[in-house]
């Protein structure tokens, strides 16, 4: 079957979809590939205390804040979740995603497993994703591979892998990334077929049963 990248998604809007993996997975990689192919998928962007990397652009990636900032919006409780990773903070901002899904497109949020399970919580017709590598070998050679890490911090990154395995089991869909297409096509294929979840809507209900009673008329 022939797998194309422009699959779209115009029919499935206005859908929040969390996308979690451990670090060096691909995530970043593959929410970008879907992004940049798709005029109705955007990014969520998440605030963060810790130090742009090469190539990332603040308000593109990230919003890069300080960490006294992150506590100010903390404590006003302007983040729907928010983490410690790596001694840095990570927080999505309520009311930028609210903003947001107001615009009815499909929004991908990137966070770790407990923020995708807190989310999930509050925004229960949420679609939750979790990627994970065939292996941690891979993980690790693909940890190597992007040298942005000592060894010390390769192993905790591995360590902290296996934690977030644990939230595997409360996530909907699980997707190997063995390959960037093929895992494109996958995520693409899941979110198009959000068209057809029923998120329990009186008014959607309304419109198609009436319909289909007029119709047997």
């Amino acid at each position: 079957m022939d797998k194309k990248i422009t699959l779209s998604c115009v029919s499935s809007l206005g859908n929040l979809i969390v996308i979690s993996a451990p670090s060096g997975t691909g995530k970043t990689t593959v929410c970008d590939f879907i992004i940049n192919r798709n005029k109705d998928i955007v990014s969520s962007i998440s605030y963060t205390t810790r130090m742009p990397r090469q190539n990332e652009k603040n308000g593109r990636d990230y919003f890069f804040i300080s960490k006294s900032e992150f506590q100010k919006m903390k404590h006003q409780k302007e983040f729907i979740e928010y983490t410690k990773i790596y001694g840095n903070y990570y927080g999505t901002s309520k009311k930028k995603l609210k903003n947001i899904l107001k615009t009815n497109k499909n929004v991908i949020l990137k966070i770790d497993g407990k923020g995708g399970v807190n989310i999930k919580k509050q925004y229960s017709h949420t679609c939750t994703i979790f990627m994970i590598t065939p292996n941690l070998k891979i993980l690790k050679e693909r940890l190597i591979i992007r040298n942005e890490d000592n060894k010390r911090k390769i192993k905790t990154r591995l360590n902290n892998a296996k934690k977030e395995f644990e939230y595997i089991k409360q996530y909907e869909y699980l997707v190997v990334n063995k390959e960037l297409i093929n895992t494109v096509y996958i995520i693409q294929t899941i979110i198009k077929s959000l068209e057809y979840k029923n998120k329990s809507d009186q008014n959607i209900f309304d419109f198609w049963t009436d319909g289909f009673i007029r119709g047997v008329k």
